[in-house]
């Protein structure tokens, strides 16, 4: 039987995901067999797994951390919110239907804890160690009797629990008193200390409010977590890049991302963020795209309602002056479908319009269907011609998620070629590099994580400006790897580590 500890917070976005993936790191350096679990996730950042199931991209940070290659049973329940106060269920890594958040809580949520159920005793039977995320606050007296993923999930393990409170929002003091207040005696008595997190400043002038929040608590402070810059580690939902401000140095160059309101995926663009001599710009409603050196349509949820965001803001006269002008763009999945002519959704599966124009960028169509592609895929690049570049490589990696079906009107040139799709060989061709070379879309998320054709794109751009190439690839999973490390560190001097354990009953 696994031993289990539970992070719960006083509110959504306090810091739960990063300090998981850091007790999962800590366990793995300290020779545990860990996992981290979370039953229910509500993100548009997703994840496919080598076997094509979809998942919360948190959990697979965390099983990183961990030393693990994701599955879905660390994530059964997956929420992705499509609009209308209506979401894309997704059960053990596949799509049963879009829900109401009203008809999701009174009629299904509750359904699915016997998966959670069978998951946690596949877990507890194969690791040492469960590292069990919750999700917004326990004490959520409206949503508590459909919960499946705070408090339910610790009485069902008698899983102890650490409460995490975000000092940098203010207030950090009243809500750990009133969400502990707000707990069943038996639940309040599951939590066994509590973690202030996102800490500026001199710890000295904290410390008479930590004695106060013992005392009156009844539990002991854990640990004071610093605020911690840059990271370096992926983010779950959009909310984190509200943190993601425009950088102040001067970088060479400019990419500018659309931020639109059912931006997913966006982890994709994190690697061109983490180069030196780039600044990735989140162009939010509002704000003018600028003349930036890139411009990338991200995905979409929504792909429909994200295009008409970009015509009634007017991004795509915008967009549309600036490719004129010979700014190049890259549109990726939902991004992709946006460049095209037209999209159609006679089934209705993402919005309630049959059809809606493109921008007209590309030859291409895409009708979307009721079944979901979901793909792990090893990619071929033969010079595409995006930029000029003339990149050859038989073994980039990514995946795909999407329910569009995209058709090419005319010959077309092709971004990539996919050669296998969940480890099974096909041949099958991908996206669309428009002749000039200024405009591509793919299905392809994750493609920028392949390091040289990441630096070949950009020495692209670099040459464009009259700038030398700089030829120096980054490893991006080494950069990962250390960002873990620095994590686990941080945390481990910042927590009472052997209080930790002996909670856990380790």
């Amino acid at each position: 039987m696994a031993k289990t500890i539970m992070l719960q917070g006083t509110s959504s976005h306090v810091g739960k995901s990063i300090l998981t993936t850091a007790l999962c790191r800590i366990f793995l350096q300290d020779g545990q067999k860990v996992v981290p679990f979370k039953a229910q996730n509500m993100a548009l950042n997703s994840y496919v797994t080598k076997d094509g199931g979809e998942m919360g991209r948190a959990q697979v940070a965390q099983a990183e951390a961990a030393g693990l290659d994701p599955f879905v049973e660390m994530n059964p329940v997956l929420l992705k919110p499509t609009g209308n106060s209506c979401s894309q269920v997704i059960l053990m890594g596949k799509p049963i239907g879009n829900m109401s958040a009203k008809q999701y809580h009174t009629e299904y949520s509750l359904k699915a804890l016997g998966v959670i159920r069978e998951c946690l005793n596949k877990l507890s039977s194969n690791f040492d160690t469960i590292v069990i995320e919750g999700a917004g606050s326990p004490a959520e007296v409206n949503l508590k009797a459909n919960d499946i993923v705070n408090m339910r999930i610790a009485k069902m393990l008698n899983a102890p629990v650490l409460l995490i409170a975000d000092i940098d929002r203010g207030g950090a003091l009243a809500s750990v008193v009133g969400t502990l207040e707000l707990l069943e005696p038996d639940e309040r008595d599951l939590v066994k200390g509590i973690i202030i997190n996102k800490f500026r400043g001199d710890i000295n002038l904290l410390t008479p409010a930590l004695e106060f929040l013992e005392t009156k608590t009844g539990k002991p402070v854990v640990g004071v977590i610093p605020h911690l810059e840059n990271l370096g580690i992926d983010d779950e939902d959009s909310v984190s890049l509200d943190e993601k401000t425009t950088l102040t140095q001067d970088c060479e160059i400019e990419i500018a991302v659309l931020r639109t309101p059912k931006i997913s995926n966006f982890t994709d663009f994190d690697a061109l963020a983490n180069e030196p001599d780039v600044k990735v710009r989140y162009i939010r409603q509002g704000e003018r795209i600028g003349t930036p050196d890139l411009i990338i349509l991200p995905g979409s949820k929504n792909t429909t309602e994200d295009l008409l965001y970009l015509r009634q803001q007017g991004y795509e006269s915008e967009i549309i002056s600036l490719i004129d002008s010979g700014t190049p763009i890259v549109g990726i999945c939902g991004g992709y479908q946006m460049l095209g002519t037209e999209i159609l959704d006679p089934e209705h599966t993402e919005s309630n319009l049959d059809r809606v124009d493109g921008l007209g960028l590309l030859d291409i169509r895409t009708t979307f269907a009721a079944s979901k592609i979901t793909h792990q895929v090893t990619v071929s690049s033969r010079g595409n011609g995006f930029l000029g570049v003339d990149y050859n490589n038989d073994n980039m990696t990514g995946y795909e998620i999407h329910m569009g079906r995209t058709e090419f009107l005319t010959p077309v040139r092709h971004a990539f070629n996919i050669t296998s799709r969940s480890d099974q060989p096909v041949q099958h061709c991908d996206g669309v590099v428009r002749q000039d070379g200024l405009v591509m879309g793919t299905y392809i998320h994750g493609i920028f994580d392949n390091d040289a054709y990441r630096r070949s794109i950009l020495d692209a751009i670099r040459v464009r400006k009259g700038l030398k190439p700089i030829n120096s690839v980054l490893n991006t999973y080494n950069r990962k790897q250390a960002s873990y490390d620095r994590l686990a560190e941080v945390v481990r001097n910042s927590l009472n580590m052997e209080l930790v354990y002996k909670v856990m009953g380790v």
